[in-house]
């Protein structure tokens, strides 16, 4: 296990879909991660500490360049509810919920990012700008309308598969709708 190179790979890939989604400071990106996967183990079932601690330095030095929120998905026990600052779940308006994440109920990488963030909260939904999964984890749920999948260049961090996605306003209206800005010829009627 190459912790320094989960590390890179994963800043890499953080970096890469921050750019392609264009995040915007204060906009939220959402982590998925099994840390299980990541060492090439069954989903649940091999968590460590130590890949969750390489993963975080990687996606926190992305985010402190960037200035972009970022929230650590927990698994499937905690029914997927979130790790955030107390700050980003304050300003969307987020309600939190009563629970700690441990690597057992929770996930290791939502475990390790609740211990070392500033002032950690959890919430149970949350509309996120992008986001990547790292190793199957489900983030669709997390993801504002209309999800738009982004290929990165690296689609593995250790051996863990990766997909990523942006999000886009949802286009409405029909056959006389525009979707980009321009002067008005005529009015509706």
């Amino acid at each position: 296990m190459d912790l320094l190179a989960i590390e890179k790979q994963v800043k890499e890939v953080v970096e890469e879909v921050a750019r392609m989604a264009e995040l915007a400071p204060g906009q939220v990106f959402v982590i998925g991660c099994s840390t299980s996967e990541v060492l090439g183990k069954h989903i649940g079932k091999a968590g460590s500490k130590e890949v969750a601690a390489a993963l975080y330095r990687g996606i926190r030095t992305v985010q402190e360049q960037s200035g972009f929120a970022v929230a650590f998905q927990c698994c499937e026990h905690l029914n997927r509810a979130l790790v955030v600052e107390r700050e980003v779940m304050e300003r969307y308006g987020w309600d939190e919920v009563s629970v700690v994440p441990v690597p057992t109920a929770g996930g290791s990488m939502a475990a390790h990012a609740y211990a070392q963030m500033k002032d950690a909260a959890v919430v149970e939904h949350i509309r996120a700008h992008a986001g990547i999964d790292i190793g199957d984890t489900l983030i669709g749920m997390h993801l504002k309308h209309v999800a738009v999948p982004v290929r990165p260049t690296h689609r593995v961090v250790g051996e863990a598969h990766v997909t990523a996605a942006r999000t886009r306003p949802k286009l409405i209206g029909g056959s006389r709708a525009v979707y980009e800005s321009a002067p008005l010829n005529e009015s509706c009627t």
